[in-house]
């Protein structure tokens, strides 16, 4: 359950609240109170019959084993054991309806969304708030509305793309389908370069410990991560088996830790996971959709922590900072938006968005979003903690941020870099992983 039954009680008015800021019904939190409600009856009754049913077969008992012993034909007897009998089948049905609005409760938990922190901006897209923007030494600021004079005349990233013939998104669609995309040549070199420069400054500099997670998920690590019900059909299902592929690594390596108790001293935990990520939706036909802005399968490398609730704030600055020093590496121009409460997500209670600037499609690209959930998925997966034996176990802070989803990286590497001779020059932090290269070169005609 994301949200505790207790909870639910002491704090319906906030969650009403938080339902309405980040536009989800907040009906389901009357129904939810209901059910509870519903639930608590049940249970009581069921209990009353037990206790019932105790009685009348300790008198049944007291009856024949006594002194004298009162025989089984004994019309008393007979009369309790028919009692005891009637309050076993109407004990029966009740614990099946018991179970059912148990059921019909947890569900509804799971639909009622995280409340947002309390400074979070109100609205949608409209209303998210830039915090900070980052320029490479020598590179002029960019305006308010994409104004950057010295990438003016910058290509389209599927542009420098074909003229180096590093793409095969034709091929790609004939595998698997449109938004599949194949990297021929130096495009899959680059793919793997940014993956490894990625996990490398994460793992040897950052402190986390590399994971390589399972790329299918079984349901209930799905729900425990707040893709079902939430995003279910935004995922890919194998339905053979009952399997997800997962959407990031956030699902598999988040639930590495469901339905346990943490030793205190460990905290945090800190996991760094490459996967491919797998969406259904990626989006309509347009120029959002050019090349690789919008894909059904991408790459990309995952932070995701453990923390004590008091430490949490603090530790969703630092996973921010580690996303933004990827970019600083690669000397792209990036801003850092704290997300509205209508544009965060269903679980977040606080996220923010990195987005780097393509200087040839004129925008800013998503390629991080690092998010604070508080105790909400770690109540769905039972992850707790104890800082000392024999004290009461406390669920943790869990957090997670992109570090970095590649594609876009790739587009705007391939925008800021491009040569009036075709090719493409590579940031430094690169070179090591391209053998020394320093630039991307177009194929030479025989």
């Amino acid at each position: 359950m994301s949200v505790g039954t207790q909870r639910l009680r002491d704090d319906a008015d906030r969650l009403r609240a938080g339902a309405i800021a980040k536009r989800e019904d907040p009906k389901v939190v009357d129904a939810a109170l209901a059910a509870d409600a519903a639930r608590r009856d049940l249970s009581q009754r069921v209990d009353a019959l037990r206790t019932e049913r105790k009685r009348l077969s300790a008198e049944v008992g007291a009856l024949l084993g006594g002194k004298p012993a009162v025989p089984a034909t004994d019309p008393k007897v007979i009369a309790l054991k028919a009692e005891s009998q009637k309050v076993a089948t109407e004990m029966e049905t009740l614990e099946k309806d018991l179970a059912a609005a148990e059921a019909q409760l947890e569900d509804l938990l799971l639909r009622i969304p995280n409340p947002p922190d309390e400074d979070i901006p109100v609205g949608g897209a409209e209303a998210n708030t830039t915090i900070r923007t980052w320029v490479p030494a020598g590179h002029p600021a960019i305006g308010a509305k994409g104004e950057d004079p010295a990438t003016a005349a910058a290509p389209e990233h599927d542009v420098v793309a074909e003229r180096l013939g590093i793409f095969d998104l034709e091929r790609g669609a004939k595998v698997a389908g449109a938004a599949f995309p194949a990297y021929r040549a130096d495009g899959a070199a680059l793919i793997r370069a940014l993956i490894n420069l990625f996990l490398d400054t994460h793992v040897r500099e950052n402190g986390f410990t590399e994971i390589w997670p399972p790329i299918l998920i079984n349901e209930a690590s799905a729900r425990g991560t707040g893709q079902i019900p939430d995003k279910e059909d935004q995922m890919y299902v194998v339905g053979r088996d009952g399997f997800y592929l997962a959407p990031t690594a956030e699902v598999p390596v988040t639930n590495l830790h469901r339905d346990e108790i943490l030793d205190g001293a460990q905290l945090p935990i800190r996991y760094a996971a490459y996967t491919p990520c797998f969406r259904r939706e990626a989006g309509a036909a347009g120029r959002e959709t050019r090349g690789i802005l919008r894909l059904h399968q991408f790459d990309k490398v995952e932070m995701v922590s453990f923390e004590r609730p008091t430490e949490s704030a603090a530790a969703l600055e630092w996973l921010t900072a580690r996303a933004e020093t990827l970019l600083q590496r690669l000397e792209l121009p990036y801003r850092v938006l704290l997300m509205a409460t209508g544009d965060m997500g269903f679980v977040q209670m606080r996220k923010y968005d990195l987005e780097v600037w393509a200087p040839g499609s004129k925008r800013w690209l998503e390629v991080s979003s690092c998010s604070n959930f508080g105790d909400y998925q770690a109540r769905r997966m039972a992850i707790r903690y104890r800082t000392a034996a024999g004290e009461k176990p406390e669920l943790v802070h869990t957090l997670n941020g992109s570090g970095l989803a590649v594609p876009r990286v790739l587009a705007a590497l391939l925008e800021h870099g491009a040569q009036p001779d075709g090719s493409v020059k590579l940031p430094a932090a690169l070179h090591p992983y391209l053998g020394g290269r320093t630039h991307l070169a177009p194929p030479t005609k025989s």
